[in-house]
Parts: C-alpha cells; structure tokens; sequence
C-alpha cells in the first residue's frame, strides 16, 4: 500500500461522520449525513434504509461524493474528498459485514429487508491535512 493511501485509510477506517452528495432526478446536488468507514483498498462503506431517498438518487445516477475526517476543529488533522461510484448491496455477506448492535435503533438486525449497504467506489480521493490548501490526491489505478 502506497503511504498516501495508507494515510488516507487510517484519516476513513474508524466509524464517523460522512457527508455523502448524490443527484437528485433535477439534476441537482442532495448533501446528508451518514455514518461510514473505509477499508483499506479505500471502499468506503454505510448503510441505510433500502426505501430511502438517496437509494433511489444513486440508483437513478451512481455518481456520488463525500467527505470526512473532521469532527473537531481543536483535534482536526486531515480531510478527506472522496469522488466515486456507489452501488446499493443487500447481499447477506455486505450486511453481515457491515452490522454492528447500534444499528439496532433502526433495523431490526442484519437480516431486516429494509436495511442495505452502500458501497462507493473511489476514482479520485484527495487527502488535505489543515491549515494546508494543497491536498494529496490519490487516484483509482494510479497510486
């Protein structure tokens, strides 16, 4: 693993706060918040309701953007941009996978048909570290 993405994976491994932009059928960017996380080939993954809104924005226009990294701005190091394809998965082992008990305040458990995992794709991440306006950029098979 190459050192920008090694760090670009240890600022999206831990679950938080993400901000995911999809398109709505006008055309126009729809910002909301998830909770997500990274593996390291730099997958990032959340879960939501398979009725919800944004399934049926990324069904209609896969295209997707996100950021994350700071939830404060006294311990804030890095941002991350992430630029992507997301597809909705509710095969059992994305949803096993994914499933921690916290869930439990919205689905009744991983086998809840209403549950689904949203998996984005990254072509393009930039990693910006604060008080720096020129970010890293990794992108998909290239670096």
């Amino acid at each position: 693993m190459s050192d920008l993405k090694q760090r670009i994976y240890e600022a999206a491994k831990d679950m938080q706060l993400i901000n995911v932009a999809t398109i709505t059928e006008e055309g126009k960017p729809w910002v909301r918040y998830v909770m997500g996380l990274a593996d390291k080939e730099l997958i990032f993954r959340f879960c939501t309701h398979v009725e919800s809104r944004k399934v049926g924005q990324i069904r209609n226009n896969p295209d997707v953007h996100i950021s994350l990294g700071v939830s404060s701005l006294e311990t804030a190091k890095n941002w991350v941009q992430v630029q992507g394809t997301a597809e909705i998965s509710t095969d059992k082992a994305d949803r096993d996978a994914f499933w921690i008990d916290d869930l439990k305040n919205y689905f009744s458990g991983p086998d809840d048909p209403g549950y689904c995992v949203v998996i984005i794709k990254p072509t393009k991440v930039e990693l910006g570290t604060m008080g720096d306006t020129t970010p890293e950029v990794w992108e998909s098979g290239i670096n």
